[in-house]
């Protein structure tokens, strides 16, 4: 089970640093949708199915909202892609910069393989990933009132970045 979960995680970082590099907002989504596939795959193979499904709901039903809306009003009419030089680059200097912390902190890795969200007796009725989000709904309602705030804050705050000369997405109609 150790080796799809390293396979797992290895493909998250190539899809982040995939997305990373590139300097233009259209072309990073598929990197983040490869990351969030591949965080949605490291917490299936322990067991947390639920958790993988709002993982996957949230993050590519809202979060890839937020880059259409800032890729589509982004004025470029010449993105770089993958191909270019300066992307390329920064692409090859992220990679050795990943693998240089891999080998730095590669033996503070634990290589153990456990079912956390199956712990309990045989004949539990309850999984631990269902009952952390029913925790979390209802002791945790003000940190997740705050998290919604933050990222509609967070939204705005890239609106903002992405204006340009031509006032982009808050210009007066």
């Amino acid at each position: 089970m150790l080796t799809p979960v390293l396979l797992f995680l290895f493909g998250g970082i190539v899809g982040s640093i995939g997305a990373a590099a590139n300097p233009s907002p259209c072309f990073p989504l598929l990197g983040l949708v490869f990351v969030a596939g591949m965080g949605g795959s490291v917490t299936l193979m322990h067991g947390a199915s639920y958790l993988c499904f709002i993982l996957l709901l949230v993050y590519l039903g809202g979060m890839l909202v937020v880059f259409a809306y800032t890729s589509a009003m982004a004025a470029d009419p010449y993105p770089e892609t993958l191909g270019s030089l300066g992307v390329l680059k920064g692409l090859i200097s992220y990679l050795c910069g990943a693998f240089v912390m891999c080998i730095f902190l590669w033996r503070g890795w634990a290589a153990e393989s456990g079912d956390f969200a199956f712990e309990g007796d045989d004949f539990n009725m309850s999984r631990g990933d269902m009952e952390g989000v029913a925790y979390m709904y209802s002791v945790g309602g003000w940190g997740l009132m705050m998290c919604g705030w933050g990222l509609l804050l967070t939204l705005f705050v890239v609106m903002e970045l992405i204006r340009g000369p031509s006032r982009g997405a808050l210009r007066a109609v």
